[in-house]
């Protein structure tokens, strides 16, 4: 699968928001805080043309994708999945997008980012009801309960998570520290996404 190898912080600027891609560091260390930051990244950057509907729509829709960290292809296969489904549209993609393993994992603390997180289960260091899953984009259900292996929880970098691991966690998952062992209680509702996304700007994008 095809991967981005630039630089992060460059996404950032582009959306001219913090995405977290880096996880904690996001919040210590910030490209847009600084005055470079302000600029969007490459030599037409400062340009302060006015910004089409059409792009407006492209944003929000690259937004997305580089929050989960999706190849163009694969973001076109999940709309396509929930275009098919009952209901809103864009309430059901960020719904799929929101219940993907790696996402969950990020949600619950048990990485410091979305890219950590795909690591860790790449690697069988995740386990859903017990059983290792190794798929990054596997779709857990209500009752589905996530934990880490018992070498993984072992480490420093887990104690660590799991000490920072605070009252940010959304409100349809839940988390035992003790245990180190996360639950999804309910499907992810409209507002209740990990990050803010303007979900009716990317159906009207595919629309066109």
């Amino acid at each position: 699968m095809s991967r981005y190898l630039g630089s992060v912080c460059k996404l950032c600027r582009r959306e001219k928001e913090k995405l977290f891609l880096k996880g904690e560091r996001c919040s210590l260390n910030c490209t847009l805080e600084r005055k470079r930051g302000k600029n969007g990244p490459g030599q037409h950057g400062a340009g302060k043309s006015k910004i089409s509907d059409y792009a407006k729509h492209l944003r929000e829709k690259q937004k997305a994708r580089r929050i989960y960290g999706l190849t163009e292809g694969q973001f076109s296969r999940y709309y396509e999945v929930a275009e098919k489904m009952k209901g809103s549209t864009g309430d059901n993609l960020l719904r799929i997008l929101e219940l993907r393993l790696d996402n969950v994992v990020f949600s619950l603390g048990l990485a410091s980012s979305k890219k950590m997180a795909r690591q860790i289960i790449n690697h069988g260091n995740v386990l859903v009801n017990g059983k290792k899953v190794d798929v990054p984009r596997y779709q857990v259900k209500v009752g589905d309960v996530v934990t880490v292996s018992e070498k993984y929880r072992a480490g420093t970098v887990m104690k660590k998570l799991v000490e920072k691991t605070a009252s940010n966690i959304p409100i349809w998952l839940s988390f035992d520290k003790n245990k180190i062992l996360g639950t999804v209680i309910n499907e992810p509702v409209a507002g209740e996404v990990s990050h803010p996304v303007n979900s009716q700007l990317i159906v009207e994008y595919y629309s066109k």
